[in-house]
C-alpha cells in the first residue's frame, strides 16, 4: 500500500486501534475484539511482546491495515515493514526513522507536540504528524495549530475517547488513535474481550459522520 493510498484509508476510517499491553497471551485476542467492534486501521506497539509476529499475523487478514508504534530505531522500523507494517509511528521525531519509512514505501508518524516539532515532522517528509502526549486544553490545541499550518495532518492518539472525539475532528484533527479507552488494562488482564468489542463500537459510533478532513 503507498503512503498515498494509506493516507486516503485512514481518512475514510477516521481511527486506529492502538494496543500496548505487556500480557503476550492477550494481545491477540485483544486487537480481534477491536477488528470485531469494527476498526480497520490497526496499531501494535513494539513494546508488546511478539509484537512483530503479531504485525505478520494480522496484516495478512484482508480490508485491515496494520502499522507498527514505539519505533525509535531504524533496524525496528526495517523489521516492522518486513513483518507487513504499512505505517510506522514513533513517540518523537527522528528524521532517519522517517527517512527509513520513506524509503521503505510506508507512511510516518512521529510523535509531535510543538508547532516546532509538526513543521519539523512535515519538513523531514512524515506525512502525518501525532499529536503525543495530549495537551491539556485538548482540541483547541489541535485548532490553535492548525491555523497557521493547514497543511498538517494531525493525529492526536492520547487523550481522545467518545465523548470528545467529535471535537478533534472539528479543530482539524486529520484521524485519531484510540489506546487506553479503547484497551482498557483491568480488562485485558481479566480476559474481558467483550467490553473491549463493545468499546470499540462505542468510539467508531463517535466518530461516525464527522466530517472528512479538507
Amino acid at each position: 500500500m503507498h503512503p498515498d493510498e494509506f493516507l486516503r484509508f485512514f481518512e475514510t476510517r477516521r481511527a486506529s486501534a492502538i494496543l500496548r499491553t505487556p500480557i503476550a497471551d492477550a494481545a491477540k485476542p485483544a486487537m480481534e475484539a477491536a477488528l470485531r467492534g469494527g476498526f480497520e486501521v490497526i496499531e501494535f506497539t513494539l513494546t508488546t511482546p511478539g509484537a512483530f509476529e503479531l504485525i505478520a499475523e494480522f496484516s495478512r487478514r484482508p480490508g485491515i491495515v496494520v502499522g507498527a508504534g514505539t519505533v525509535l530505531t531504524t533496524d525496528e522500523a526495517t523489521q516492522a515493514v518486513e513483518a507487513g507494517a504499512r505505517f510506522i509511528v514513533s513517540p518523537v521525531v527522528d528524521e532517519a526513522v522517517i527517512d527509513t519509512a520513506k524509503t521503505l514505501g510506508v507512511a510516518a508518524m512521529p510523535g509531535t507536540h510543538t508547532p516546532t516539532e509538526m513543521l519539523r515532522a512535515h519538513r523531514a517528509g512524515a506525512q502525518l504528524q501525532k499529536l503525543f502526549p495530549a495537551p491539556g486544553i485538548g482540541a483547541p490545541y489541535v485548532k490553535a495549530c492548525m491555523g497557521p499550518m493547514p497543511f498538517l495532518r494531525i493525529v492526536p492518539t492520547s487523550g481522545v475517547d467518545a465523548a470528545n472525539a467529535a471535537a478533534y475532528f472539528a479543530a482539524g484533527a486529520f484521524a485519531i488513535g484510540f489506546v487506553a479507552p479503547l484497551f482498557d488494562a483491568d480488562e485485558i488482564a481479566a480476559g474481558r474481550f467483550d467490553l473491549i468489542e463493545q468499546r470499540a463500537r462505542t468510539l467508531l459510533e463517535a466518530v461516525a459522520g464527522v466530517p472528512a478532513a479538507v
